[in-house]
């Protein structure tokens, strides 16, 4: 007998998860395993055994209970993916924003559903499904952006690893240079590079103000928003 597909939710909004569970429970195959409302509870929970094959992830979450700073998925979807060859990430967000949409993509996400795409909701569970046996989902909306051209101007363009390092930053305003470094496995030098040429292309001089500029164009997750289930 085949095992069940394992579920986990991180998703800061009580009512979304309840929508979630009923939706998945109406099929025998798929097990939720966990639910997080704090991105610093996605690590350790894989940690532990067994492990979920699909992760579905909201793009704004607080980091903690003491840091309500979004989480840094940017920097965290490849990271996670690369350390656990066998786990599926499937996005779910209120955002519907280009340069978002298309870095979550870019980063190794199996798809990105808007909150609002009431009949993929509905199909929750067999999108779980496809997506743990390799396929891809995305909301019609979504991928009409993907498909068609970038609205950010060409000089203000980041690369993936510029927007992960803003991402990080906006997580964790107060860390220097140096602990985002280590949180990116890499030199100090090479995380000031990816800020000042980010600055640049932002046309921007400060961290604060890059993050915010960014936020602006869709390039990292926006400032979190109250939110109220679709009807």
């Amino acid at each position: 007998m085949q095992r069940p597909v394992r579920v986990a939710i991180l998703d800061d909004h009580q009512s979304i998860v309840d929508g979630y569970l009923y939706r998945l429970a109406e099929n025998p195959r798929l097990e939720v395993i966990s639910t997080m409302a704090y991105g610093e509870e996605l690590e350790p929970m894989l940690e532990r055994t067994p492990r979920p094959d699909v992760l579905i992830l909201d793009v704004s979450v607080p980091t903690s209970p003491s840091n309500p700073n979004p989480y840094p998925i940017l920097h965290s979807i490849p990271k996670l993916i690369q350390e656990y060859a066998s786990l599926y990430i499937l996005v779910i967000s209120m955002f519907a924003d280009k340069g978002l949409i298309r870095a979550v993509s870019e980063a190794g996400a199996s798809g990105y559903i808007l909150k609002d795409d009431h009949a993929l909701i509905r199909d929750l569970a067999s999108v779980v499904l496809s997506v743990s046996d390799g396929g891809i989902c995305f909301s019609q909306r979504a991928n009409q952006m993907l498909l068609h051209g970038d609205t950010v101007p060409a000089k203000q363009r980041l690369s993936t690893r510029q927007m992960e390092a803003l991402s990080l930053s906006a997580a964790y305003p107060d860390q220097t240079t140096a602990d985002l470094a280590r949180r990116m496995a890499v030199s100090n030098s090479t995380v000031r590079n990816l800020l000042s040429t980010a600055y640049v292309r932002l046309g921007v001089r400060t961290r604060s103000a890059a993050i915010e500029r960014a936020r602006d164009l869709g390039l990292i997750t926006p400032r979190p928003s109250v939110y109220t289930t679709p009807t």
